[in-house]
């Protein structure tokens, strides 16, 4: 089990959907603890967490925001009420699930989603990735025939990339880092009605 120095998991989900779930499963797989959340209390989701695995936590969104790393797994107009959930984000690594497709380019300011939902949470690092595979697709365990299935991760923080990376790893999935959010990230951004070339894309890299 991962813990930080404050005895606080080091990992939280934060929404409990369909993809919440789904990556609450790839870390039940790999025996890693994770706090899961939504904007409900947790009792009304133990549960469908028990059901998944004893280390997957459930706990109200104050504690959850307390993790080091955070997968943000809700829709994506709900992002701005999880960035309420602190006044600063400054030391956490947020893992940016959500696809806005549909959401105007006027909307997003022209920017990638994944620049938007950053802005929102001030002071963290944002790495967008886990968002190109479908739930069902994502919840499989990624050891394919031999080889691992991709996720692609897109920052403008290099060390951020190279951090979730690793944790990919661990999850057992293979990482291919696409760069900026404005570069290869894009490949992985709905814009407008369309979505990224990468969108839905399931790939297995063979070492």
């Amino acid at each position: 089990m991962s813990k930080s120095e404050n005895n606080v998991a080091s990992y939280a989900i934060i929404g409990f959907g369909k993809i919440g779930r789904a990556l609450a499963k790839a870390f039940a797989r790999s025996g890693i603890e994770v706090l899961v959340a939504t904007t409900r209390e947790p009792g009304s989701f133990t549960s469908d967490a028990a059901a998944i695995g004893p280390g997957i936590i459930p706990t109200t969104l104050a504690e959850a925001v307390k993790a080091e790393i955070i997968f943000l797994a809700v829709g994506f107009a709900s992002h701005p009420d999880v960035a309420r959930a602190l006044p600063s984000w400054h030391g956490k690594t947020i893992v940016d699930v959500t696809n806005a497709y549909g959401v105007s380019l006027q909307k997003l300011g022209s920017e990638p989603s994944g620049r938007v939902v950053a802005q929102a949470f001030t002071g963290s690092r944002l790495v967008k990735g886990f968002n190109h595979l479908a739930a069902g697709i994502l919840e499989q365990d990624p050891a394919v025939h031999g080889g691992r299935r991709v996720v692609f991760l897109a920052s403008d923080d290099d060390s951020a990339a190279t951090l979730i990376g690793g944790l990919a790893e661990k999850l057992g999935f293979s990482p291919i880092n696409l760069g900026g959010l404005s570069q290869g990230g894009l490949l992985v951004h709905a814009r407008g009605n369309s979505w990224g070339q990468l969108i839905f894309k399931d790939l297995v890299k063979f070492d």
